[in-house]
């Protein structure tokens, strides 16, 4: 076993599914991480060697840190090395033993998507290995638990940090149900304040309490911290409650999962359950900016602009204390009744696959017919059509 990495045994029910992360929309175009060669050397290796040695900080070569940290960012690698320090320890709680999925941007290249670690990562980072059922093979994930590894990350340009929903060893026990709150541009904030508020009543009627945070992108994701369920029970009962704050003012809200179906409404993502991932409290996102997701209080919803809460700003209004800690409630369990609600509503991504699936049959048909003979053509087996 190399230093660093947790054993994990077996691919059973004890097994997570493939890790998921959902780009929210008008998120940068991704792609996905892999050997980019110039010159017959890797790009982490050319990179390396460019490299000019800036600083070490807690053992951790810092490079490059006066370069701009992507187009638009108004901030430098500097700035983020800066902030995830300023931050790491409010930060780190909500990575710690979480399989992690970062997305990096480097010089020139469009942001990507990073799960499997890269060969040249320290044997000091923790890691754990997964089991990827769709790629087939086992998948290297990091364990960000410490300041060390977080200013690693930092230093290899990671700016936004996803984290599983469930800790190493308890697959199948997440340990929040989340709701994320997706509105249908990125000027419509009021209207997923609006939303927001909708799912906060939901959750009350339900005797549950949660806690919001923005998501530093557009929306907003409300947190409701549980006890001993599993990863269907809270699947179940997430969807009962978006289908229930839905209800609630279905002009404002909906929770149809194919956007074209929307019509301007404010999208309640249920989805965000088994191997789905969410965007960590304080963590940088890749807009213009830099903004970060960060902690509200539900009563401060509406006179908030998500736009204020950067990597320039956000650590003077965390210093000394931690509001997502504050404003956390206590674990608590789902109540039956809503499980069983949320067992008779479909999962929205099978059904919208299955309807796609059906729209894309519907139109072969069409075009099928389309296609066929015309009639009168003499090609038909009519034993009537002269000889």
């Amino acid at each position: 076993m190399t230093a660093g990495t947790l054993p994990i045994t077996g691919r059973t029910l004890s097994q997570p599914p493939d890790l998921d992360i959902i780009p929210e929309p008008n998120c940068p175009p991704m792609r996905k991480a892999g050997p980019v060669r110039y010159g017959g050397e890797m790009r982490g290796q050319v990179q390396d060697k460019a490299m000019s040695k800036d600083e070490v900080r807690d053992g951790v070569e810092l490079t490059n840190l006066d370069q701009e940290l992507f187009e638009g960012a108004d901030a430098t690698k500097r700035d983020l090395v800066e902030y995830l320090d300023a931050v790491s320890e409010r930060m780190i709680p909500g990575l710690t033993n979480r399989p992690l999925s970062v997305i990096r941007v480097l010089r020139g290249q469009a942001p990507f998507m990073q799960k499997n670690l890269p060969k040249y990562t320290p044997s000091w980072v923790p890691k754990v290995p997964l089991w990827a059922e769709s790629s087939k093979r086992e998948v290297s994930y990091a364990l960000c638990n410490d300041r060390k590894t977080l200013l690693w990350f930092a230093n290899q340009r990671a700016v936004e940090y996803h984290p599983t929903l469930f800790r190493v060893g308890e697959w199948d026990r997440p340990t929040y149900l989340v709701l994320d709150i997706d509105p249908p541009d990125t000027d419509a904030f009021a209207l997923a304040v609006t939303a927001t508020q909708l799912a906060r009543q939901a959750l009350v009627g339900a005797g549950l309490a949660g806690a919001v945070k923005t998501s530093g992108a557009k929306g907003l994701h409300v947190f409701v911290p549980i006890t001993s369920a599993t990863t269907e029970e809270v699947a179940a009962a997430t969807r009962a409650l978006a289908a229930r704050a839905e209800r609630l003012d279905p002009t404002v809200a909906t929770t149809a999962f194919v956007r074209e179906e929307r019509n301007g409404k404010v999208f309640l993502d249920s989805t965000r359950a088994g191997g789905a991932t969410v965007v960590t409290a304080y963590s940088p996102r890749i807009r213009q900016g830099v903004p970060v997701s960060y902690p509200l209080a539900w009563d401060d919803l509406d006179g908030v602009n998500p736009r204020e809460f950067t990597i320039h700003t956000a650590p003077r209004l965390v210093a000394g204390r931690d509001p997502w800690q504050e404003l956390m409630p206590e674990p608590q369990p789902l109540p039956a009744d809503l499980i069983a609600e949320g067992r008779e509503i479909p999962i929205a991504r099978v059904q919208a696959m299955h309807e796609g699936r059906r729209r894309a049959r519907a139109k072969r048909e069409t075009a099928h017919k389309d296609d066929g003979p015309e009639a009168g053509s003499g090609s038909t087996s009519d034993p009537s059509a002269p000889a």
